[in-house]
This record gives C-alpha cells, sequence and structure tokens, in this order.
C-alpha cells in the first residue's frame, strides 16, 4: 500500500486591488488532510491563526475565504498554531511526503519561518507540487483546483479558499496524479536552506 501524502493549503492576509508577495502576507488558516493514494481522506485538521503584521483583515479577505475577524482575533499566533499542527500530526510525520496545489504553500511557510523563527515539522519533510505533478500526468498546463476538479468531472464541496475545504477537495484529484511521478519528486527534493540562505 502506498504512504500517504499529507496535503495542506493555507490561506493568507490580501487585498482587492494589491498584489503582495509572500513576505508580505500572513497565513490566517492552516488546512491539512492526510490522504490515501485512492483520494480518500484518513484525518484532517484546520487551524485560524492571528495575524500579527496586518491584524485587522480587509474586507476582500473576508469575502474570499469568509474568514471572519473573530475566526483571526480568537486564533493563536503563529508559532501556537504550528504546535497544534505538531500535535495532530504526531509520529505520523516520519516518512511522510507533503504536497500543495501550487508552490505557493511552501513559499508561504518558508517566509513565516523567516519571520517567525518557526515552522511545523512536516516544513522539514519532502514536498512535492501537485498542480504540477496532476498537469503533467494529465499531458495537459497546469490549472487551478477548481479548474482541475472540472476538468476531471469532480464536483467540488465546501467552501473555496478555505484550508480545510480545499484540502478535501485537492484529495479528490490524487488518484489522477502518477505515482511514478510523485516517487521521482520525492526523490529528487532537496531539503531548503535555513532562513536568509534563499537566493
Amino acid at each position: 500500500m502506498s504512504r500517504p501524502i499529507l496535503v495542506v493549503d493555507l490561506e493568507a492576509t490580501c487585498w482587492r486591488d494589491k498584489h503582495t508577495a509572500p513576505a508580505e502576507k500572513e497565513i490566517i488558516e492552516i488546512g491539512c488532510a492526510l490522504v490515501a493514494s485512492d483520494g480518500t481522506v484518513l484525518d484532517d485538521f484546520s487551524t485560524f491563526v492571528k495575524p500579527l503584521l496586518h491584524p485587522i483583515l480587509s474586507e476582500f479577505c473576508t469575502e474570499l475565504t469568509t474568514i471572519t475577524q473573530s475566526n483571526v482575533d480568537s486564533a493563536p499566533g503563529y508559532p501556537e498554531a504550528c504546535q497544534l499542527v505538531d500535535e495532530w500530526l504526531g509520529q505520523r510525520v516520519r516518512g511522510l511526503v507533503w504536497g500543495s496545489w501550487g508552490n505557493y504553500d511552501r513559499n508561504q511557510l518558508l517566509e513565516e519561518k523567516t519571520r517567525h523563527c518557526a515552522a511545523p515539522t512536516f516544513l522539514g519533510v519532502p514536498h512535492i507540487n501537485l498542480k504540477r505533478l496532476w498537469a503533467r500526468s494529465k499531458g495537459i498546463p497546469p490549472r487551478g483546483m477548481t479548474r482541475a476538479l472540472a476538468y476531471a468531472g469532480i464536483q467540488p464541496e465546501g467552501t473555496h479558499h478555505r484550508g480545510i475545504d480545499d484540502v478535501r477537495n485537492i484529495a479528490k484529484l490524487l488518484p489522477g496524479i502518477s505515482r511514478q511521478l510523485i516517487n521521482h519528486a520525492v526523490a529528487t527534493w532537496t531539503p531548503y536552506p535555513e532562513p536568509g540562505e534563499r537566493t
């Protein structure tokens, strides 16, 4: 039996007319799901996160994600949220692979590690770009999650741009990804440089 993949989706602070780099954004939700190769969600977890640089969410951010000001006001800070993820995942992190729909989530976690000197333990295990691998498996250009679901004839569930719902929907796309491509991506993964060493 193939080992499960930890699917991760983040939501972050955002503004309607402002293109912001990961260094300017802050995570406000961490959504995780342990997913079997057949797309079955074995376990999932989500926590809101209280932002520090921009503690007041924009109206656009709440419209996009449905995450409210009260959700983040009562949420743990980022280091504490990482601890909650680690407690949920526990020893299952050993030998694990984690993936996200694109590299944004990975890059945002690396920025948060630089900012807070904290990260969930899974950041130290191999990461795979599920968006790229799915597209290569289908022989088509990469596309967003909702368009990928439509291509696969899968009806999305929940609320788009909510981390916990997005990981459950990404899970449905895992059976369409070549296991050979996943294994190759894992085999060629290299650990991330420590904060300050990235170019």
